[in-house]
């Protein structure tokens, strides 16, 4: 099964339902199926076929939705990347995936040159303008429809997906029909109840792994989705009342900033029955305040990676068990292993694995890209080593406690820099907090936190360290405290702890 066939199975049932939306652009699935297969018959006239990867840099709108179907179409693999990427960024997925070509917005051109030498055949396909030596994708979209040709059973691969890169440059995961079906349509069919009915604002980026997930998980059930181009509390409010929409996912950094909004009327989102949750740590209190607003919905979680989707958590354990991650999904198999690859028993720490079938079938992307060493250590006899550090109590939960990066080894005692940032997240002076190992002389490691202050609160690194130790046994407790104004980020968010380290280093070692 694949995802281009589900959709042309919605399109001969459903023709006019309504499939994707963005302001004033409607379509149809028969008519977006039959747009996609323009796409399609274009692309393979420039020679894209089976196995081609086309790398799509392309902000949320319908072009990318047309894009990324029309190569599943082919056999080819899209190559989603977040417009955020710098050209710095962006050349290493050029100079890592080889594409045959590249799709991009012409807003993003300055970004996407640097890297169009790398473009091995069919070069540079523009949308919203062209420029010398572009293909308009306009003009492929306008193009008539060819029959296309029959695909081998085994062309299963549709996506590249780069990591976020906190340890080190991205790797591509490969990702297949398979894992997103599985995924994205089954699963969020049989455990949340989404189906054909629903209506899904996408909020995250499309090249994102929560934006594909909306994607998939709208186009692959018969659902409608609604794609808001860039997120912004007031506007979201009034997409979500315009079209009625049921199913959205969210961040709670984004549900912070969507209260204040909410809190004025928060009728106008009574339509509002899933929010799909990922990516961060979601407070208790702040689950509580979203509720109160909106007591029809509910709230599920998943955690995952762009490599591997492990559990949920349902709306109701969101209150029984909130410090966990949740249970491992139907049909999926979770160990806790030691250095040695021994599991550990319950309540105990280890590295978590997870496996369901062959890789790339369910759970588990395929491989990394052209990494065939990287590929090994992760996969190990079929099982895939997601370098998160968990425990799992007696009733199957599990508990992240830190990347396996991440731990800090002082004075021979295990420190998980989640636990500490936990902490000093609690004190009312911070914002937010990270944490990381620095050399000790005496210990080998020590504790180092960098902390953003709220708002106009005092800089007092001995009241943070004081607040930990009253918390936390002392050898946790954050030897070194540093100011700054914003933690290092990469295109998804997610703080950078190699810029931490090297900006720690030049701290404690000052010319």
């Amino acid at each position: 099964m694949r995802l281009e066939t589900l959709l042309a199975g919605h399109a001969l049932r459903r023709p006019d339902h309504p499939a994707v939306v963005c302001g004033t652009q409607h379509l149809g699935y028969a008519a977006l199926a039959a747009s996609i297969q323009r796409v399609a018959s274009g692309l393979r006239a420039l020679g894209i076929g089976p196995g081609d990867r086309v790398l799509v840099y392309l902000p949320n709108c319908p072009e990318f939705v047309q894009a990324v179907y029309a190569m599943f179409s082919l056999g080819a693999i899209a190559v989603p990347v977040n417009t955020r990427l710098t050209a710095r960024e962006l050349e290493h997925v050029f100079t890592d995936a080889r594409p045959a070509a590249a799709i991009y917005h012409a807003s993003g051109r300055e970004h996407v040159h640097p890297g169009m030498r790398l473009v091995q055949r069919c070069g540079a396909i523009a949308v919203g303008g062209t420029e010398a030596r572009e293909i308009a994708f306009e003009g492929l979209a306008a193009a008539s429809a060819e029959a296309l040709p029959a695909l081998a059973l085994d062309s299963d691969d549709c996506l590249i997906m780069y990591t976020s890169g906190t340890t080190g440059a991205p790797k591509g995961a490969i990702l297949t029909h398979a894992n997103m079906i599985v995924q994205n349509v089954f699963m969020h069919g049989t455990e949340w109840g989404i189906g054909r009915d629903d209506r899904h604002l996408v909020l995250s980026p499309l090249a994102h792994r929560a934006g594909v997930s909306r994607l998939f998980n709208a186009l692959g059930l018969g659902g409608t989705l609604v794609i808001l181009g860039k997120f912004d509390p007031a506007r979201t409010i009034d997409t979500i009342e315009r079209e009625r929409i049921t199913v959205t996912g969210l961040v709670p950094t984004a549900i912070r900033m969507l209260l204040p909004e909410l809190r004025q009327a928060p009728a106008r989102c009574g339509t509002l029955r899933r929010i799909i949750v990922s990516t961060e740590a979601f407070p208790v209190p702040l689950k509580q305040a979203l509720l109160a607003l909106l007591p029809q919905a509910e709230i599920h979680s998943v955690f995952g990676s762009t490599e591997a989707l492990v559990t949920n958590l349902s709306h109701a354990e969101q209150f029984t068990h909130p410090a966990s991650v949740g249970r491992p999904i139907p049909g999926v198999e979770v160990r806790l292993v030691d250095d040695d690859g021994r599991d550990v028993p319950d309540g105990e720490v280890g590295e978590l694995a997870v496996r369901s079938g062959p890789p790339g079938r369910f759970a588990t992307l395929r491989a990394y890209f052209n990494r065939p060493e990287e590929t090994a250590a992760a996969i190990r006899d079929g099982w895939f080593h997601t370098g998160d550090l968990a425990r799992r109590d007696a009733e199957g939960y599990l508990y992240i406690v830190d990347r396996k990066k991440d731990m800090i080894v002082s004075g021979g005692f295990n420190i998980y820099s989640k636990e500490v940032e936990a902490v000093l997240a609690t004190h009312p002076a911070v914002a937010e907090a990270a944490v990381i190992g620095v050399p000790d002389e005496i210990y080998g490691e020590a504790v180092a936190a960098f902390v953003e202050p709220s708002g106009a609160a005092q800089r007092n690194a001995q009241a943070l360290i004081d607040h930990c130790r009253s918390q936390l046994a002392g050898y946790k407790k954050p030897k070194h405290v540093f100011f700054i104004d914003a933690l290092p980020r990469n295109s998804t968010g997610k703080v950078l702890k190699t810029e931490l380290r090297a900006l720690a280093t030049e701290r404690l070692n000052p010319a």
